[in-house]
């Protein structure tokens, strides 16, 4: 009895200081078994989704998930589209990873592709894009004579102008990007970014400044695979950034694979408790809550990145929010997507 006076004074207490019971998250899988492996993911709002995989693919649902229209891109049935942008139920832009890279839009919700952008030059392997706003992106691929490739786009990607090559970063020998999820770039500014690399080395680009990292790294399959920024585009110059990665090789393995910091990268932190194992994707939900996802599962953070929940052994390879909603979508493997239920 003397313990239930305890429960329930400490629940009184916990109820006038305004705390609120938050059950954790959970993950529900909305389709799965279509044949394509999916990586990029677009939430345009809570009803219109867009996602993007190989096989040359892309689905779309106008109805928050329930249902699903799939399309293999005619004349790009064997490349593999590892991310999407799109902007309403009609407007979408798809990257084409590998030699020749290629960019393609639609304005007809899919029926038509249009070809934006093409290249050709031999080990061209485009790995993410990222839009600020309905006009302006830009899309970076892995080194060419030891610079990255960026190009860019003013006009909603009709057009793409490639960096001069004394313009873009030099990267270290082993050292590129993953095209895991269409998030290691993030767009602040215009032509202003964070990115983050991977192999024998991971480090953080800025406009400005190129800094290392502790995150595992020292092999091709190792490093980082996905960066968030808190308000991103909202709030100029955010210093509060969470990266995750690990070995691919090794998807259960949680040793080094996530930092954050709140200076802009002059200093890192581990978290006390890490993601449960390599992560290819992680999103800011708010200040304090983040969500991460893999290969074995999905983790959830209450506290900015500094200790993180296993919510869900689901595989996914990319989890995105809204950009006008609240709605959080995942997707991964055999078509498989799903929705994170917060309440």
């Amino acid at each position: 009895m003397k313990k239930i006076h305890i429960l329930l004074i400490s629940l009184i207490l916990l109820s006038l200081s305004g705390f609120r019971y938050r059950p954790d998250p959970k993950v529900q899988v909305l389709t799965s078994g279509t044949n394509t492996s999916l990586r990029g993911l677009s939430v345009v709002n809570d009803n219109i989704v867009w996602v993007s995989g190989s096989n040359g693919m892309v689905g779309r649902s106008s109805n928050a998930g329930k249902n699903w229209k799939w399309t293999t891109v005619k004349g790009f049935e064997k490349k593999e589209f590892r991310d999407i942008e799109a902007f309403d139920a009609s407007t979408a832009i798809i990257m084409a990873v590998d030699t020749p890279a290629v960019i393609l839009k639609t304005t007809d919700g899919g029926e038509t592709w249009k070809t934006v952008y093409e290249n050709k030059t031999p080990g061209m392997f485009l790995d993410a894009m990222h839009f600020l706003d309905q006009n302006t992106g830009m899309v970076i691929g892995d080194p060419i004579n030891k610079k990255v490739f960026i190009a860019a786009t003013q006009d909603a990607g009709e057009s793409w102008q490639e960096w001069e090559e004394s313009q873009r970063p030099v990267a270290d020998s082993g050292e590129a990007f993953f095209a895991a999820s269409g998030t290691n770039i993030r767009l602040f500014e215009k032509n202003k970014y964070f990115m983050v690399s991977g192999g024998t080395r991971s480090r953080l680009f800025t406009n400005n400044n190129v800094i290392d990292m502790p995150i595992i790294q020292g092999k091709e399959t190792t490093g980082a695979n996905s960066v968030a920024v808190f308000d991103e585009g909202k709030l100029k110059g955010s210093k509060r950034i969470v990266v995750v990665g690990g070995d691919f090789m090794t998807p259960g393995e949680s040793k080094q694979n996530c930092y954050y910091t709140t200076d802009g990268g002059k200093s890192w932190n581990a978290p006390s408790t890490p993601p449960h194992g390599y992560r290819s994707c992680v999103e800011y939900l708010s200040k304090t809550d983040l969500v991460s996802c893999g290969l074995n599962g999905v983790d959830y953070s209450y506290n900015g990145g500094k200790t993180w929940k296993w919510i869900s052994k689901e595989s996914f390879h990319v989890v995105r929010i809204a950009k006008m909603g609240t709605t959080i979508f995942l997707a991964g493997n055999k078509g498989q997507i799903g929705k994170l239920i917060l309440d």
